[in-house]
């Protein structure tokens, strides 16, 4: 066994922004949450366009999701958090995404961290839990970007992650890494570490086309020691009992988180093509173009256009849906999510991303050059859309080969679901 690396000294004072009295949403219904993200929508399109100068999440705004409990809907009700079913990611993200994507993809990624961290051994839950309920953790899913040895009482850990979104407004961060069997070897596991922000540094990269204020810069940390407790291998999510389930043994913490991970944001997706069929089609109505003065809505190419739009939009909503409560129904019946289920939520995901990737271009064409005016809401949406689109979990080239590896029953290593 190697010798341990030094563990630094942790600064456990949290962010300023972390409310102080300790609050309990554990009664909050799922409807009351979508409700609330509603409402804070208009507030969040006026901080749009500051949000996205900024390039993180405003502190304004942190304060407000706090206050209505849109980090916490899937944290364990046994610590306050509303611990809703897994389709709430997809509907408070939507709402909040047709008004400020930047926001919505924020509260989807951190929010989906208490419901990580509920998997993690309960001593690791109330090491953060006890401190503050409403601690922001961050991650970075890039596994490849890390790399860890065992050592005497946890890990030293190595790397330099990108893309861990809203790590400003975090305490925390989950960073993936990679275990060898040897130097240039084998894989042997992929695990996270759960690592304080005293504990590395961040590189301000986040200078981006789209998704603009989300934050999502680079962290770094060189020989770190991570205690056994806060590192997990990325395969107890996979919907077998895990160190968690000692406390956490209810429907949303049996279900394959990683197989789901696209949901957690696939509502900002969602939102995007909502709210640009709201704007144009409103804006449609009573529009007459141009060069020739007639009303778009009198033209049958702009109403077919619509049509397809609305029929995709319409769509995708319904397949993502239908993945979650599928799994939370298997979750509740006491089963495990088969491998075919699983292949399955990750084919849906990114089919019905594309969807809303589709009828938001097909609304932009709708919109004309009113939509280019950087003023406006339409070209915002329509860059978010496409820069969320990038993500790996809604790659048709590489979700769409999980899915066609197992119906084909192709060889290969299995994908980590």
């Amino acid at each position: 066994m190697n010798a341990p690396a030094t563990p630094p000294k942790i600064d456990w004072t949290p962010s300023p922004i972390l409310p102080k009295k300790r609050v309990s949403f554990a009664d909050v219904s799922y409807e009351e949450m979508v409700a609330r993200a509603r409402k804070l929508a208009p507030t969040l399109a006026q901080r749009a366009e500051a949000c996205e100068k900024l390039r993180r999440l405003p502190d304004d705004t942190e304060r407000d999701l706090h206050e209505a409990g849109l980090f916490r809907f899937a944290q364990p009700k046994r610590v306050g958090g509303a611990e809703l079913d897994v389709g709430i990611f997809i509907d408070v993200c939507a709402e909040l995404a047709k008004t400020c994507p930047s926001t919505a993809w924020n509260v989807g990624n951190l929010g989906s961290h208490h419901w990580m961290l509920g998997y993690f051994p309960p001593e690791t839950q109330d090491e953060l839990w006890d401190r503050s309920l409403d601690v922001l953790i961050a991650t970075s899913l890039a596994f490849a970007g890390g790399r860890g040895r065992k050592v005497d009482g946890g890990w030293e850990v190595t790397g330099r992650w990108p893309l861990s979104s809203g790590v400003d407004n975090s305490d925390w961060n989950m960073l993936g890494f990679m275990v060898r069997e040897s130097d240039g070897g084998p894989v042997v596991d992929q695990r996270f570490a759960l690592v304080h922000r005293s504990e590395y540094e961040i590189i301000d990269t986040w200078h981006a086309v789209g998704l603009c204020g989300t934050g999502s810069k680079d962290v770094a940390c060189q020989a770190l020691f991570v205690p056994d407790r806060r590192s997990l291998s990325a395969w107890a999510f996979n919907g077998k009992p895990h160190p968690g389930s000692v406390v956490n043994d209810t429907p949303l913490f049996r279900l394959p988180l990683l197989a789901l991970g696209p949901y957690v944001l696939c509502g900002v997706m969602l939102g995007c093509a909502q709210g640009a069929y709201e704007l144009v089609v409103g804006a449609a109505r009573k529009r007459n173009t141009t060069n020739t003065g007639v009303p778009v809505n009198a033209n049958p190419t702009v109403q077919i256009k619509v049509a397809e739009a609305s029929a995709r939009i319409d769509n995708a909503e319904i397949i993502m849906k239908r993945a979650c409560e599928h799994a939370m129904a298997v979750a509740r019946a006491g089963r495990e999510a088969e491998h075919a289920d699983k292949v399955r939520y990750r084919r849906d995901a990114f089919f019905a991303t594309r969807c809303c990737l589709e009828a938001v271009d097909i609304l932009m064409g709708v919109a004309g050059s009113g939509g280019l005016y950087t003023k406006g809401a339409m070209q915002r949406l329509f860059r978010d859309a496409h820069a969320a689109n990038a993500h790996v979990m809604f790659s048709p080239e590489i979700q769409g080969a999980v899915f066609g590896q197992h119906a084909l029953a192709a060889p290969g290593p299995a994908p980590l679901l």
